[in-house]
């Protein structure tokens, strides 16, 4: 069975073709980084347009790569949200378009649970639908720009919200820090690159949402905290401000990461949790390779991270959630309803 994805929730325009939900025929992503970068963050209305504009070009790529494949397209998935509404508006009418044109079901994806997906294509050793299955049930963290998820799957399909983030998200705290910094955007690459040679115990940082029955994270007081100490420290001469620039960007990234560590150890001692020995880590911030040792070394789990380029936003994630959804949702009347046009951005399950 093969699914064609498509993803434009923020700034990636992606078009995927995948087969059974693990085999990426064909990956394209258009990404719009340079485009924001000198904004210090995404702007909506751009991002909205850049959507318009390279989503038929990526079709046509796409068609022109691989025109058998594209012949036997069984269905079409698409990111309905979250996300920025004018970005989805305009995957989800491409989307719409192609669904009718075709004659094909429509799958909306959630974006969130879709990087968990992207996730469990980067997995070498599970390639099938009998060894994916052994995986659960799980721990399924998506940490990202706009995301701090933690889910505990029951199956494929299954995701229920353990914790989440009550203010900014992890990847979108990386973004605020380095902006103010000066490190320019996206920031997670870069403070993760400062960190690498700066000394994480010259600043002392909070624990945030220290107590126990403070099942939720919380970056907004830690992104301040780290502004606070940034103002003090620079201005001095260049080496003094470069050294703690890099002292104070290691600091940030451990208690950042340190916080997701001490969650996922309180959530996987929770009654319902306990039967799961797996964690599947999801979402932009999980190619940073601190936060990989991290949880390889401080959680008592095993630990499943992604190939690379599954960890952004892309489409062969949303192609891959799509596929299992269909097959094991139990919704496959509904997503053949869809093409009606009588869902939108941000509408619920089931389809009427």
């Amino acid at each position: 069975m093969i699914i064609l994805g498509i993803e434009t929730s923020c700034d990636e325009t992606a078009l995927a073709l995948v087969e059974n939900g693990t085999k990426v025929i064909k990956s394209l992503v258009a990404s719009q980084i340079a485009m924001h970068a000198p904004f210090g963050g995404v702007i909506p209305e751009i991002a909205a347009r850049e959507h318009l504009t390279q989503l038929p070009l990526l079709w046509e790529e796409l068609r022109s790569s691989c025109p058998e494949e594209i012949k036997h397209i069984d269905a079409i998935s698409v990111s309905q949200g979250p996300g920025l509404v004018g970005a989805l508006l305009v995957g989800g009418s491409f989307a719409k378009g192609l669904a009718l044109t075709l004659d094909k079901p429509l799958i909306p994806i959630n974006h969130v649970h879709g990087h968990v997906y992207g996730a469990l294509l980067g997995l070498n050793d599970f390639r099938n639908l009998v060894q994916l299955k052994t995986l659960f049930p799980a721990l399924a963290l998506v940490v990202s720009g706009g995301h701090t998820h933690l889910y505990l799957m029951q199956s494929l399909t299954d995701f229920r919200l353990k914790c989440f983030s009550r203010d900014d998200a992890c990847g979108e705290a990386f973004d605020k820090v380095a902006k103010l910094m000066g490190l320019g955007y996206p920031g997670g690459p870069r403070i993760e690159q400062e960190a690498l040679s700066g000394d994480a115990s010259i600043f002392a940082m909070p624990k945030v949402a220290e107590r126990k029955e403070d099942l939720f994270f919380s970056y907004s007081g830690l992104k301040t905290f780290t502004a606070n100490i940034w103002k003090k420290v620079q201005g001095l001469d260049k080496a003094s401000e470069t050294k703690n620039r890099q002292d104070l960007c290691a600091a940030f990234q451990d208690a950042a990461f340190e916080q997701i560590i001490r969650k996922i150890d309180l959530v996987k001692d929770d009654p319902d949790c306990t039967e799961a020995t797996n964690l599947i880590i999801a979402g932009g911030v999980a190619a940073n390779k601190r936060l990989r040792a991290l949880a390889s070394e401080k959680l008592n789990l095993t630990c499943h991270f992604p190939g690379l380029a599954y960890c952004s936003d892309n489409a062969a994630m949303i192609a891959s959630a799509g596929y299992f959804y269909y097959k094991f949702s139990g919704l496959a009347t509904s997503y053949q309803k869809s093409t009606t046009g009588n869902w939108d951005v941000y509408a619920q399950y089931p389809y009427s």
